[in-house]
């Protein structure tokens, strides 16, 4: 019995992830809990015992990519590549780390480009940006530090070709130290324009 209740758990946190992929690709939902719970909710199975973990539900969203995406997702993750990589050249002063969903090949038509960048100040990424002709939007962003501390840090969203991109500001030694990762609770996977290029390549 006990092992058939395991079973059936398991079976109900699939069906969740599954329906929490579908709710994020469709519908541009970006709070993995917020997509978990909406899914549990429409598939009546409100017990919090049997939510699936962030984990599950980002190997659920590349799944439903690889199945119904096809070749246009693989497209539309070469081309926010190519936008990262570019913007990541424009940035290059700041030692630009790409991370997120258009890294981990998740990304989807209503995902940003997500790029940590590295300065002493956010002014002067914003003065970066800002002469060059770009008009940008400027976002606070909370993350969490290996200390297990929720930290504040300033953002800038801009339009480089066609594609959002998101660049959050840390201190220049934060490099060392990428916050903790809210899918799998692990460091954020960052990787520079050399690893990007290669991503490119071989896609």
């Amino acid at each position: 019995m006990g092992r058939k209740r395991t079973n059936d758990t398991e079976r109900a946190r699939q069906v969740v992830a599954q329906e929490a992929a579908r709710i994020i690709v469709d519908h541009g939902v970006r709070d993995y809990r917020v997509a978990k719970e909406k899914a549990a909710d429409r598939l009546g199975m409100n017990s919090r015992g049997s939510l699936p973990r962030n984990a599950e539900i980002e190997a659920a969203v590349a799944e439903h990519l690889q199945i119904f995406g096809g070749e246009g997702h693989e497209d539309l993750l070469r081309l926010m590549r190519t936008a990262a990589l570019s913007a990541m050249v424009m940035l290059a002063d700041f030692s630009p780390r790409l991370v997120g969903p258009v890294l981990a090949g998740t990304a989807d038509e209503n995902s940003a480009v997500n790029l940590h960048v590295f300065a002493d100040s956010p002014e002067m990424i914003a003065t970066e940006v800002g002469n060059m002709g770009i008009r940008f939007r400027p976002y606070e962003r909370r993350l969490k530090s290996r200390r297990g501390q929720i930290e504040m840090y300033a953002g800038f969203e801009f339009s480089h070709r066609n594609e959002t991109i998101q660049a959050t500001v840390f201190p220049v030694d934060g490099i060392r130290q990428a916050p903790i990762s809210p899918i799998d609770g692990k460091p954020m996977k960052r990787v520079d324009t050399n690893a990007v290029q290669e991503l490119l390549e071989h896609v």
